[in-house]
């Protein structure tokens, strides 16, 4: 990148930096099951609830205790679950009309990332209904409040249930990008490790690194608080201690409820300090080839942290200490590099592939440049790099014919 480039995005993110303590950061009200929610609805005026999940969860029992509960309490539900994997602008288009359709004045997204950012997004479109997602991408896209949401995440990974950001995708252009506004925080959050107990192993294991790169991208960036490093530590702490055990282990529950809380607190300390190349990449290879986003970010993270090199390693010192892979008499340098390598240790332990051989070697240019136009300027990432640069990323992740 140039130095007039660079410079830009410096100043740009340093501008952002100063206004964190102005900005109207703030966490959703948690509850600890699902029978709490009509409580919580009423209390907010919600008669009728909007459910946005997907088809596996719409077909199988998942649902059935907040069902249960709905009706028990006589609070009306319709429920939306066509939400695709990596939710795309029509499906936010479709489960709008039915919200407006059947009157509905609240919703609940259940389910994985997909379905909350579904669900965040059709609250958007609530509350903007002249105002296309296009038209939404980047930051302070909304103002307006939304309709009540209330987040309950199946997965411990994403932390969409805590965060100010969105990600969806436009089906015609297959742009997957982010939209970023206050107004999006959820109003609640249910943090129910009972919504986690069948959660596949594989997903258990993606989704689980998805919240580490959460955490560590956040952590690593210049646009971080006292209260965001916090969180991003924790958060790194707790999946050091509950990852495995909950892969090893699905009914562990202790470990559970950690991995969830793990992946509140790493999604709060990016909402708040952001994210880095590891996502941007991540976001252009979901909307490109459908690849799960925390797969994504599990096969890059170390990739992208040997990139960044000695520009990450002082910062790294802290996660490797907080994940037991180094301690305070550790050198910069080996703690980073011992991180590094406990990423992939944990990777394949996981059976999580090194490489994604979905990459075409002729798509790498158009995706890089994607991916540059969402980090820069505003990603606070410890190394600044433009769209040829990080072809890099691509090449390191893509599997050789």
């Amino acid at each position: 990148m140039n130095i007039i480039s660079k410079v830009y995005c410096r100043i740009f993110q340093k501008c952002f930096r100063l206004a964190i303590p102005i900005l109207p950061y703030r966490t959703p009200k948690i509850l600890d099951s699902v029978t709490d929610v009509p409580a919580e609805l009423k209390a907010r005026k919600v008669s009728k609830a909007f459910i946005i999940t997907d088809a596996f969860i719409g077909k199988s029992h998942g649902m059935d205790s907040l069902k249960a509960a709905l009706e028990k309490e006589n609070v009306g539900y319709v429920i939306y679950d066509e939400t695709k994997p990596n939710p795309t602008v029509s499906n936010v288009e479709q489960a709008r009309k039915i919200y407006i359709k059947n009157g509905c004045n609240g919703i609940i997204g259940f389910g994985g990332g997909s379905a909350m950012d579904c669900a965040k997004a059709v609250g958007a479109r609530i509350a903007r209904p002249k105002k296309s997602i296009q038209q939404m991408e980047g930051i302070l896209g909304i103002v307006k409040k939304l309709p009540t949401v209330v987040a309950i995440p199946t997965t411990a990974g994403t932390g969409s249930e805590t965060t100010v950001t969105f990600v969806i995708t436009d089906d015609e252009t297959h742009h997957k990008f982010p939209v970023s506004d206050f107004p999006l925080i959820p109003a609640v959050a249910v943090l129910d490790p009972e919504n986690t107990r069948t959660l596949p192993k594989s997903l258990t294991a993606t989704t689980g690194m998805d919240a580490l790169t959460h955490a560590v991208e956040a952590y690593i960036g210049n646009s971080t608080t006292k209260k965001s490093r916090k969180w991003a530590l924790d958060a790194v702490k707790l999946i050091s201690e509950n990852l495995l055990k909950c892969y090893e282990n699905g009914d562990d529950m202790d470990a559970r409820r950690n991995m969830l809380l793990a992946s509140f607190y790493g999604g709060a300390a990016f909402s708040m300090s952001y994210v880095g190349y590891c996502h941007a990449v991540a976001h252009s290879l979901g909307g490109k080839y459908n690849i799960p986003h925390g797969l994504a970010n599990a096969v890059l993270l170390p990739k992208t942290l040997e990139i960044y090199g000695k520009n990450a390693y002082k910062k790294l010192k802290d996660v490797a200490v907080a994940f037991c892979v180094a301690d305070e008499n550790t050198d910069e340098k080996t703690a980073a590099e011992s991180f590094i390598k406990a990423v992939y240790d944990y990777n394949k332990r996981m059976e999580i592939p090194e490489l994604l051989p979905e990459i075409k070697k002729e798509d790498i240019p158009a995706l890089s440049k994607l991916a540059a136009k969402e980090a820069n300027p505003i990603y606070p990432v410890p190394k600044l790099m433009n769209a040829s640069e990080l072809e890099e990323l691509y090449f390191c992740a893509r599997k050789e014919d």
